[in-house]
């Protein structure tokens, strides 16, 4: 990739003075010479050097990145801090696994609260855990469990972390590479699981005394709503992945069906990659589209609700994981340091784009 974001900004600040985010030339990683030249929205950097980014949240314009590795990224007016993480167990090293999905408190400027989901490993396995963090000065502390034991592997964990419309607390699990598991009721794998905020489960959750929202997922990692509608991105196996609409207590087919395949009883997708690969992750929405960040696509993809059409309006960046809206902007990180990317020597990064640029 040519860069000349570094360059610019010399000439830039010699001439007018500071910036607050570096411009970047962007062109695919990777490309062969034959291939077609990607044309690509002025896009910004706002963070780089960041470790396995996972999560983005952001609150009266200052941002805090997750990292796989064991990290919360402060990012406030273009000043990068990276606060400590302490956590009851150590993070597990399998792949995938660490320190994944991260969100505020819905009143975290007045409590300093977070929740977070991370994997980790005992005598009797590998799991993971939601719990409640606290911040106080730079360092994280997990304070309390809000659920534990959700069984682990060397992937599909799942992941994302999301407050809904309604301030309960959404996760996402994978199968865990069970997928039997995702029919079950009774296993918290292959899962969307709602909680109220305090751990315990709510009265009007689909099934009795559980936290099970829907089921027969593979590894969903993006959770997003527009108005009270929930819709959510899943991994599929070889390809077939999907984008769902999410309705409480319904059944969406893995393992026993994918892609367009259907059965009675089971709920089939809105979108799927047929025998492409997006690998999707992190969601975000604006005016009436889903936008939706992909790891093996190298992509963000926009999906048109009322079109019922796909395209890539982001490429050429690698592997990126989350995807985030916040007033005329649409910020997003890369993952090339997740061990499955290329990346230079100044990924991951945090970048924005004007939503009005992506045509």
């Amino acid at each position: 990739m040519v860069k000349v974001g570094s360059i610019l900004l010399s000439m830039i600040l010699l001439i007018s003075g500071c910036s607050l985010f570096e411009k970047e030339n962007l062109q695919p990683k990777d490309q062969q010479e034959d291939e077609a030249i990607v044309l690509q929205p002025e896009i910004e950097v706002v963070a780089e050097t960041l470790r396995v980014p996972w999560s983005i949240n952001e609150v009266n314009q200052v941002f805090y990145v997750s990292e796989r590795t064991g990290s919360i990224v402060k990012i406030d007016n273009g000043k990068m801090e990276r606060q400590q993480v302490a956590l009851e167990k150590p993070l597990a090293k399998a792949a995938e696994a660490g320190l994944l999905g991260f969100v505020l408190a819905p009143q975290f400027p007045t409590n300093q609260k977070a929740f977070a989901y991370y994997t980790y490993e005992n005598g009797q396995g590998q799991f993971n855990r939601v719990v409640e963090l606290q911040l106080d000065g730079n360092k994280w502390t997990e304070e309390r469990i809000l659920l534990d034991g959700i069984p682990s592997a060397a992937y599909h964990h799942g992941g994302r972390l999301k407050i809904g419309p309604d301030g309960k607390l959404y996760i996402t699990t994978g199968d865990a590479t069970t997928p039997e598991l995702s029919q079950d009721i009774r296993s918290l794998n292959g899962k969307i699981l709602r909680m109220n905020v305090d751990g315990s489960i709510p009265e009007d959750n689909p099934f009795d005394h559980s936290f099970v929202y829907s089921y027969g997922h593979r590894n969903p990692q993006g959770l997003v709503w527009m108005g009270d509608t929930l819709y959510a991105s899943e991994h599929g196996q070889s390809a077939h992945d999907e984008v769902n609409l999410i309705k409480p207590g319904t059944n969406y087919g893995w393992p026993v069906i994918q892609g367009d395949e259907k059965k009675a009883g089971m709920e089939s997708p809105l979108f799927q990659s047929d025998n492409e690969t997006w690998a999707p992750s992190g969601m975000a929405v604006h005016d009436g589209k889903l936008y939706v960040a992909t790891l093996r696509g190298n992509a963000i993809r926009e999906f048109d609700l009322g079109r019922n059409t796909t395209s890539p309006v982001i490429t050429g960046l690698g592997r990126l994981r989350d995807v985030y809206v916040e007033g005329e902007y649409l910020y997003f990180v890369s993952n090339n340091t997740d061990g499955r990317g290329n990346p230079d020597e100044k990924d991951d990064k945090l970048y924005r784009v004007l939503l009005t640029n992506l045509k």
